[in-house]
């Protein structure tokens, strides 16, 4: 494999494009937004400084990375010399076939087609396409160019050769991959989501603050981050997203999102992308506690 593109330039696709770039793969971050295209190749300069600065790379290295970075705006010509494409859109079941359908069409007929979804079923994915043994989940974790992990996921059809091509090519970027079978949330978040949703509700029902509850968990169980300052960092909407999918998917109440995070999604406070949500994160408040509003 020399060739990958990766679909989408937010915080996963310029983070994805990043360590595929920096391990000597030619690289095609395609967006539908120049502006997101040009804040990505932005957000990958800095990145690949903050690495050179920590002795991590040298100043040819990362001028090298950036050069095999190429951006675009038509999906159709970013895939045509693919030999994986990973999707990094957002987090939307409808977006993200949608985006499959293309991907089929228009990449080689050999090519792998992959997802970095954090919960949306991949056999329901493949099944839009007309390769569903080539279609496999990619699941990076963010700051991807930091965390090790990549859960690789099986769809119902992927086949064996897929799998371990995948497999082989994580470690390539210096990752651990982890194979994992196609079920709601995988094992990330199938075990993350309801402990950031039970810290919500002991929240909700008034047992502890804020600060509290993280530093329960950040000096009580050796967490590098509480849950609820955690949820702020993946997202709010994100959290709420792959709740409602397990919600869904395994037709199980302990999984139902807690109303307050509803609450909060709905208001527009989102996290740290939004400035606000279970910290505020305005330049003259960042990351003190925000009382919440829908308790």
């Amino acid at each position: 494999m020399k060739n990958i593109t990766v679909i989408g330039a937010g915080t996963m696709g310029n983070g994805i494009a990043h360590v595929f770039a920096q391990n000597g793969f030619e690289v095609s971050l395609v967006d539908i937004s120049e502006e997101r295209l040009e804040n990505a190749l932005k957000t990958i300069g800095k990145n690949l400084e903050r690495q050179q600065a920590k002795g991590l790379l040298t100043e040819a290295e990362t001028q090298a990375t950036l050069k095999r970075i190429q951006t675009g705006t038509e999906l159709r010509a970013g895939v045509q010399q693919a030999d994986l494409v990973v999707e990094a859109a957002t987090e939307n079941a409808h977006l993200k076939k949608e985006i499959f359908r293309e991907m089929d069409t228009h990449s080689p007929s050999g090519a792998i087609l992959a997802t970095n979804t954090s919960s949306i079923s991949i056999t329901e994915i493949a099944a839009v396409t007309g390769r569903a043994q080539q279609v496999i989940g990619m699941h990076f974790m963010n700051p991807v160019p930091v965390m090790k992990l990549v859960e690789v996921i099986r769809g119902y059809s992927t086949s064996n050769a897929v799998t371990q091509t995948v497999l082989e090519l994580s470690r390539q970027l210096g990752k651990v991959p982890t194979e994992v079978n196609d079920y709601p949330g995988f094992v990330a978040n199938r075990i993350l989501m309801p402990m950031i949703n039970e810290a919500i509700e002991t929240l909700f029902h008034g047992v502890a603050g804020v600060t509290e509850i993280d530093s329960v968990m950040k000096l009580g169980m050796g967490h590098p981050m509480g849950p609820l300052q955690l949820a702020d960092f993946i997202g709010l909407d994100v959290c709420l997203s792959i709740l409602e999918v397990m919600h869904k998917g395994f037709r199980n109440p302990k999984y139902a999102p807690c109303p307050l995070l509803v609450k909060m999604v709905t208001a527009g406070k989102l996290g740290v992308k939004s400035g606000e949500g279970f910290y505020d994160y305005s330049e003259s408040r960042k990351a003190e506690k925000v009382s919440p509003q829908f308790q």
